[in-house]
């Protein structure tokens, strides 16, 4: 593959960044401006999940809110402004071997590289629905923190049987009039203490052994159509909003068996967002599976940027 310029082995970039949602986009802007004119490539969802939100209400400095796809244009116009390159395509294979590290992005390129800043982040698990997919941000969300304010006095759904859906259920009882959990077994995976405060909440509804069908509704969820796993019978229940808790996975798989991950495959971060490949560092939602917010990951991709600038820094020295 022959190249010219900057990225190649003998001439590398000084950081690439994998990833363009609040993580990487800030890690640019940081990097930018630390002069190390910062290549970042976009990855197979560009924006990160900011990208299919509809109204952001708790990112700090827009007190009237603002749509995610605007937050994530504005994002990327300021690092452009202090000189980040951008490139579209997707890291499908990395080689942290050996520095300057090598990356393989689709379509057909490499790219050599002295520092990489991976902000790759964690992708919501759906169910896999047609209607799911085309009211997302409109009714269906992955995200209670994020939307549960926007529910107010209405009735929703929670889907799933885990931890998550058990916190999701709960703190959107702060909102929500009613809740129902939807959940294809008759019993919980979650934790007892997590298991017993969702059944002693009154707002919340259990429908056992039941599976989503289909969410109804032209351009926001007015229903769902739901299936007793039991005896088949399908029925409609009138809600506004769909949440979808059934885990989420982090999109690291090009980096098995080459830095240190969890079990669940987030990037295991050491200090702030050191990897366990000098020169690797991690931020944003790939290495964070607790608080998942785009001011947490803004912060990250911020650390994440400095502990490169000073990597480089004492290297150089």
């Amino acid at each position: 593959m022959k190249q010219s310029g900057l990225g190649t082995a003998a001439n590398p970039q000084s950081v690439v960044i994998l990833g363009s949602g609040c993580a990487g986009l800030t890690a640019a802007i940081y990097a930018a401006r630390g002069n190390l004119k910062p290549l970042l490539i976009d990855g197979h969802e560009a924006g990160g999940q900011l990208s299919l939100t509809t109204d952001v209400e708790n990112f700090p400095g827009f007190p009237e809110g603002i749509q995610g796809p605007e937050l994530i244009e504005k994002m990327r116009r300021q690092a452009a402004r202090f000189g980040t390159e951008y490139l579209h395509g997707e890291a499908v294979g990395a080689d942290l071997s050996r520095r300057p590290f090598r990356l393989t992005i689709n379509p057909h390129r490499e790219i050599f590289t002295r520092t990489l800043i991976i902000a790759t982040g964690a992708s919501a698990r759906m169910l896999g629905l047609a209607s799911e997919k085309r009211l997302l941000g409109h009714g269906v969300s992955t995200c209670a923190t994020c939307d549960g304010f926007f529910f107010r006095g209405r009735e929703i759904i929670v889907v799933g049987g885990g931890d998550s859906a058990m916190e999701e259920a709960n703190f959107l009882t702060k909102f929500a009039d009613k809740v129902t959990i939807v959940h294809r077994r008759d019993t919980f995976r979650a934790s007892k203490i997590m298991r017993d405060r969702t059944l002693k909440n009154p707002k919340i509804s259990i429908a056992w052994d039941t599976v989503v069908e289909e969410v109804l509704g032209a351009d926001v969820v007015k229903a769902i159509r739901v299936k007793n796993l039991r005896t088949g019978k399908l029925s409609e229940i009138k809600v506004e909003g769909l949440f979808i808790a059934i885990g989420h996975h982090p999109n690291t798989k090009i980096f098995e068996g080459q830095i240190e991950l969890d079990k669940a495959g987030y990037i295991v971060t050491h200090g702030n967002s050191k990897t366990s490949v000098p020169g690797v560092f991690a931020a944003g939602d790939c290495q964070d599976h607790v608080y998942r917010q785009a001011v947490t990951a803004a912060g990250s991709g911020c650390t994440a940027a400095m502990d490169a600038e000073r990597f480089l820094e004492a290297e150089e020295h």
